[in-house]
């Protein structure tokens, strides 16, 4: 076994990632491959020693080619995916900020206020506006989602009809028809989306999160876990009280 890093040209979106990895894992000589989008760059662990003009031949339209320096790979694994900081996940937390806010206001002046309705609002914005972002390319979300969940890992399909369950689920939020189905829908397909999650942080794979679609680079990290379970619990608290 040995592993060789690559830099590819042509890749724009985690699309292109997904289908790259896919492409030069259906070699033979290849054993793994480790794609990311920002160097760009693979890491590829071949079975033997292979020419650059095969693995050319599998990818079509994108451009590999050998980096030899290994001072140059450890520069470009540093930029894998960016930090994780505040800046980072500013676009989810104001996202988030503001459902949050206007699902709050609903009830203004609040002399009758109703927690359970606030939830039950906040979790249909939060459904109709992260499947908006997923639709806005929905081969690129179906692609990253491949990457880590665990259902769509087996079956491609579930990544393009995702978001559009995230957008029905959403619409029965709000004019609250089927509840109880609601919520349990939502505690099922939340709970097997967040294994899928957990076991990507715990295992500190570097890859992006889909769940703002493939519109921001969001890195995988316990902030998607905490989105992921908070949903969970509001869904099975309103199950307790209807």
């Amino acid at each position: 076994m040995m592993l060789q890093t690559y830099k590819i040209d042509g890749m724009t979106c985690g699309g292109c990632v997904a289908n790259v990895k896919r492409l030069l894992e259906n070699l033979e000589v290849v054993e793994s491959a480790d794609i990311q989008l920002e160097a760009p760059q693979g890491k590829l662990s071949l079975k033997h020693s292979v020419e650059v003009t095969e693995l050319q031949k599998a990818l079509g339209k994108y451009q590999i080619s050998k980096i030899e320096k290994p001072k140059e790979e450890k520069r470009i694994e540093a930029t894998d995916l960016p930090e994780k900081s505040f800046t980072t996940y500013k676009p989810l937390l104001l996202i988030v900020g503001f459902i949050a806010g206007v699902t709050l206001l609903i009830q203004y002046p609040f002399t009758e206020f109703s927690g359970m309705i606030w939830m039950r609002h906040f979790m249909a914005g939060f459904f109709i506006v992260f499947a908006f972002f997923k639709l806005l390319n929905l081969e690129g979300f179906a692609m990253s989602y491949q990457m880590y969940d665990i259902v769509a890992t087996k079956w491609k399909g579930w990544g393009y009809i995702y978001p559009f369950v995230e957008l029905l689920l959403g619409i029965l939020f709000l004019i609250n028809i089927a509840p109880v189905f609601t919520n349990v829908t939502t505690i099922i397909i939340l709970g097997i989306s967040s294994i899928g999650v957990i076991r990507s942080v715990l295992n500190k794979q570097k890859i992006k999160c889909a769940c703002l679609g493939d519109v921001f680079n969001l890195p995988m990290s316990t902030v998607t876990i905490v989105e992921d379970l908070s949903m969970l619990a509001m869904s099975a608290i309103m199950l307790l009280l209807l």
